[in-house]
């Protein structure tokens, strides 16, 4: 299975409620954190809805 890294790179506050839950549904919490995760059509999902904030790299 590929593995994604994703950084947070712009804040979450004053985004809306649905933004944030998504941002920590992936497991970010702070700014400039960065988790792993498998390359699945759900993660694509949910890094498509808040891609404004993120950055995303391959592994």
């Amino acid at each position: 299975m590929a593995k994604i890294r994703i950084k947070l790179v712009k804040s979450i506050i004053g985004r809306k409620k649905d933004q944030i839950d998504t941002v920590k549904a992936l497991g970010l919490k702070k700014l400039n954190s960065i988790v792993e995760q498998d390359d699945t059509p759900q993660i694509r999902g949910m890094i498509s809805k808040v891609s404004f904030l993120l950055e995303v790299e391959e592994i």
